[in-house]
């Protein structure tokens, strides 16, 4: 990893304001439209099939999210990630919840066999169930899994040749040959629903700017964690999690490579 590059790209994702399309969870789709936007970023949320593959053609990164799946919004997501795939743009795919269910499982199984993605973001039992472990989710939430996350980022990385992202108490990006441990973080991350879904909008913002993909991933998983982390540092006493929202959306607005040098916590092995 190079921390330079990885710096340069919150002030690249700013000067060059990617477009990011999305296919996404109808829970969380305004938080991921705001969020694009907070990083420098601008957002599109087209989900219809009659228009997602000209939309494509305006993209700079396609996110495709089965938060809230539907057969519909399936179909749309074949044909945007083919529309992508044949553009040449970054498909950064977030399987939620992809244990919990066997539809789930079917869709993603599916997407990963007719679409080319780019980057994978998960937390630990979505990203083991992909890979055809025993990982069971909670809902969309994360359950138990049958390897460590560096073991299971590395692994599916070199599975489905691309960037895996496993989202925990330490965050962990594989790319199949190095691994990066992000250190930052808070609990309360975990009491606000979609910051999930907007860390997987964060990594496409990055990915829309530059080819390399591993960079933009750590970018994108490091200024969520970085940005939950100082917003708990400065809520006022007797804060709660609505403030902690509007306090991360306000980290993740003013965080620059300066911040993010000083502050980031990244361990390589």
């Amino acid at each position: 990893m190079n921390r330079k590059v990885v710096s340069d790209l919150f002030s690249l994702v700013r000067s060059r304001n990617p477009l990011v399309h999305h296919i996404t969870n109808m829970v969380t789709i305004n938080d991921c439209a705001n969020v694009t936007l907070a990083i420098g970023a601008s957002p599109v949320m087209a989900t219809s099939v009659e228009e997602v593959e000209e939309m494509v053609q305006l993209a700079n990164a396609l996110v495709l999210n089965i938060g809230t799946i539907q057969a519909e919004t399936f179909s749309a997501m074949l044909l945007a990630g083919k529309a992508a795939n044949e553009k040449g743009i970054p498909v950064i795919f977030d399987p939620v919840g992809v244990g919990a269910t066997t539809y789930r499982k079917k869709v993603a199984g599916e997407l990963l066999a007719k679409i080319s993605v780019a980057i994978i973001r998960g937390n630990a039992s979505e990203i083991d169930s992909l890979i055809g472990g025993k990982g069971k989710t909670r809902g969309v939430d994360a359950g138990d899994n049958s390897l460590d996350s560096k073991e299971l980022a590395m692994k599916a990385a070199n599975l489905f040749s691309c960037v895996v992202v496993v989202s925990g108490k330490v965050d962990i990006v594989s790319n199949g040959k190095e691994i990066v441990q992000i250190e930052n973080g808070d609990i309360w991350l975990t009491k606000v629903t979609g910051t999930g879904c907007m860390t997987s909008t964060l990594i496409a913002s990055f990915a829309g700017t530059t080819d390399d993909y591993f960079s933009a991933s750590i970018a994108g998983m490091s200024a969520m964690s970085l940005a939950g982390e100082q917003a708990r540092r400065k809520l006022s006493e007797g804060a709660g999690i609505g403030q902690f929202k509007v306090k991360l959306m306000d980290e993740i607005f003013h965080l620059d490579e300066n911040i993010w040098g000083k502050e980031v916590s990244i361990l390589e092995s």
